[in-house]
């Protein structure tokens, strides 16, 4: 019973973290370009939270280990309020960039000590469930927080940024009231990126399509909402219905990764994308309803690519490997997203609204091209690891996963 009310815990936590790093970056979008960002600047902003989100995975089991589980996760949730808080002193859009790196460090370092946490306390016996809802509370989570753009951005700038903070600072409370003694420090993972390559080159040319694709989604797409003429309370809707998409296509895409060729999947699922995109830019004047439709069929071909591309890896991979690959393939991914929003904002910025799909499909374009290719290089292995949704939240997930991944 005590291990389940840990476990409740850490997942409320995580539910309450979300709700408030999940509607600060379309958030920030909204207000910035109300108050007269360009949209470059608005992507950089993206941008400098996956740089935080970077910075986060790689300094959260450092600093674990030298002041435990409990007060790491006070650090991180302090400097993801003071990002949030300082929004509302200055308006500029340099100052809002080191403040969502601050944003960025805070949600990568307390999904790191939740999962280090769950890992440690969790048994063969409770894995699966535990493992289940969590999924189901990062991405139900997710999903609120979009829903909540709406509402917040009819609201005055300070209050909406207030009520962010309040909810960061709320994240502390679960966790840190739990009479459960915290776990014992893991290690930190060694971060090999050329142990991905290494594994499989397919796989890292997927996820950094991956994060290309969700990346500039999540982040641009704000900006994109505006330029076809969605409201702010239809853009929450919009980035929802990607994140629900995302959300349904993780069983269809589970049952072909396992019973199919891992590489002709991700072949299959970047023509699906590319097709999505072209539904997308088809869709912009059709109407609200067209638009959110075409969202959750991207989120739907775009979402589950990086956990195919994850199971694709780990097919090459010893049970000793499985930590560190799976640190490396986050590299990979983090990298792409830093790159991303930045990049398409000034795209939307010099050639419309459309550039940002026209882009991502020419990010799957290329990875159908070399998926092919990569099929005459080398066989696929028939003694495959079973798929595994892989949640993008840590450098330390593989822990988490490991097990599942054995059969």
């Amino acid at each position: 019973m005590r291990l389940m009310i840990s476990f409740a815990a850490l997942f409320l936590s995580v539910l309450i973290l979300q709700l408030s790093s999940g509607a600060v970056g379309p958030l920030d979008a909204l207000t910035g370009l109300g108050s007269g960002f360009t949209r470059g600047e608005v992507g950089f902003l993206g941008s400098m939270h996956f740089l935080g989100f970077f910075v986060g995975c790689w300094w959260a089991p450092r600093l674990m280990g030298d002041v435990g589980h409990s007060r790491a996760f006070a650090v991180f949730t302090a400097m993801g309020a003071i990002g949030m808080a300082g929004h509302i002193l200055i308006f500029d859009p340099t100052v809002w960039a080191v403040l969502r790196v601050a944003s960025g460090i805070c949600v990568a370092g307390c999904y790191t000590v939740v999962e280090s946490w769950l890992q440690a306390k969790v048994t063969n016996e409770t894995r699966g469930r535990a493992m289940g809802t969590y999924r189901v509370v990062d991405m139900g989570g997710s999903l609120v927080a979009q829903l909540m753009i709406g509402s917040l951005a009819s609201l005055e700038t300070y209050v909406a940024y207030n009520i962010l903070t309040i909810l960061c600072c709320a994240s502390l409370l679960p966790l840190a009231l739990t009479r459960v003694p915290q776990p014992e420090t893991p290690s930190a993972p060694r971060l090999r990126p050329r142990l991905a390559w290494q594994m499989s080159p397919l796989a890292v040319a997927a996820v950094l399509v991956a994060a290309l694709s969700s990346a500039s989604f999540r982040m641009v797409g704000p900006i994109y909402g505006q330029e076809v003429g969605l409201a702010a309370s239809q853009i929450g809707l919009f980035l929802a219905a990607f994140v629900a998409g995302g959300a349904i296509a993780q069983y269809p895409a589970g049952w072909l990764a396992d019973k199919y060729d891992r590489r002709w999947v991700l072949v299959w699922l970047s023509i699906a994308s590319v097709v999505s995109c072209a539904v997308t830019v088809a869709s912009s004047g059709t109407g609200t309803a067209g638009v959110m439709a075409a969202a959750a069929f991207f989120g739907f071909t775009t979402f589950p690519i990086y956990s195919v591309a994850a199971s694709h890896a780990h097919d090459f991979a010893t049970s000793d490997e499985r930590v560190e690959l799976s640190a490396a393939l986050m590299f990979f991914y983090a990298a792409g997203a830093i790159a991303a929003p930045w990049l398409t904002s000034r795209l939307i910025d010099g050639f419309g609204p459309d550039a940002l799909f026209l882009f991502i499909s020419g990010g799957h374009l290329l990875l159908v091209v070399f998926g092919l290719g990569r099929m005459k290089v080398r066989e696929t292995r028939d003694d495959r690891t079973p798929y595994v949704y892989a949640p993008r939240t840590s450098f330390t997930i593989g822990r988490l996963l490991g097990r599942q991944r054995e059969r």
